[in-house]
């Protein structure tokens, strides 16, 4: 068993496992996917005896976080070979790819489950209930073409700027392979302008009957550069011991202070210092405000002294989030 990162010109070895397991995806959208988003994406593969068994795509996303630009992958395309299921390939190849992300400096992960019990036991967390913007009557709508994409993403990344804490940035050459993945399957991109010509809303048309929307699970990659991205309601100062089994290096206890103004600053701490321990799935509920401190103390892998639940409190979480993206 060998699992590893494809060479750039080996991403086409997968395509049969792609077709094999999406076999809703039309012939002409996985030609666009083998053509345009293979590209520059990273594939992991577990392997036996030279013969692809199982993959995971990481296709490359800026995000905006708090601000902050970051670079991420969201996950897609995890697959593995009828014959090779309940073997715990696909885990293997998950691990690997979470442990090089880490390695990579990138903070979190996110992808579209076909179910979210299958990743829940990697420690992702549903954070977000997708709803792309589709349009049924084509009337006031104009068809939005190569043109208009980088005035689209203009418009996009500052109507964005205004309401969410995360969301993907946009460029020219986002609306560009959006306008091919949704033409692919005889899809429009659609916009509205005002009498000055100025772009006012987005949409999307599809031929077909829409596409049942999908939820956003995200996990926690480091845990350091996670906290140091979120902001504080006032002084706060606090040591706590967060677990990860996946990420040995997640496992530490910290000391996290900071104040409104600065934001979260962390210090390695001693063990006996600790006030608590937060497992580093509970600390996704916590970070992305999917749960209240009071839920969370009740969970599994966490303790935490009254102190401790208090200072906590005290984390703004980003609850604000846009990640629509498809593939």
């Amino acid at each position: 068993m060998n699992v590893r990162k494809l060479e750039t010109e080996e991403h086409g070895m997968t395509r049969f496992l792609y077709e094999e397991a999406f076999p809703e995806d039309s012939q002409a959208f996985t030609d666009y996917y083998y053509t345009e988003k293979t590209k520059n994406n990273q594939i992991y593969v577990l392997e036996e005896e030279g013969k692809i068994c199982s993959m995971a795509h990481l296709n490359p996303y800026t995000l905006s976080v708090n601000g902050s630009r970051k670079e991420t992958h969201y996950i897609v395309a995890v697959a593995t070979k009828k014959e090779c299921r309940r073997q715990g390939y696909m885990g293997a190849v998950l691990r690997r790819a979470l442990e090089d992300m880490y390695r990579e400096g990138e903070i979190f992960t996110f992808l579209m489950p076909a179910a979210k019990g299958i990743y829940e036991p990697y420690d992702f967390r549903t954070v977000f209930e997708q709803t792309r913007p589709y349009v049924k009557d084509l009337e006031g709508w104009i068809q939005a073409g190569e043109k208009d994409c980088q005035e689209l993403s203009e418009w996009a990344n500052d109507s964005l700027k205004k309401s969410c804490q995360v969301y993907a940035v946009r460029d020219e050459d986002y609306y560009l392979r959006m306008l091919r993945e949704y033409e692919s399957d005889g899809g429009k991109l659609l916009l509205k302008r005002d009498a000055q010509g100025k772009i006012t809303d987005f949409g999307i048309w599809v031929p077909e009957e829409h596409p049942e929307q999908g939820k956003i699970m995200v996990r926690i990659l480091d845990v350091r550069r996670m906290l140091m991205s979120l902001e504080l309601s006032e002084l706060t100062g606090v040591c706590f011991t967060v677990t990860d089994p996946i990420i040995e290096d997640n496992n530490r206890c910290l000391t996290l202070m900071g104040t409104e103004f600065s934001g979260v600053m962390l210090m390695d701490a001693k063990p006996e210092n600790s006030e608590g321990v937060i497992s580093v799935r509970a600390l996704a509920d916590l970070v992305f405000g999917m749960k209240s401190i009071e839920e969370l103390r009740k969970e599994e892998g966490v303790s935490m002294s009254d102190r401790m639940a208090g200072e906590l409190e005290k984390l703004l979480p980003l609850s604000e989030i846009y990640l629509n993206e498809m593939v």
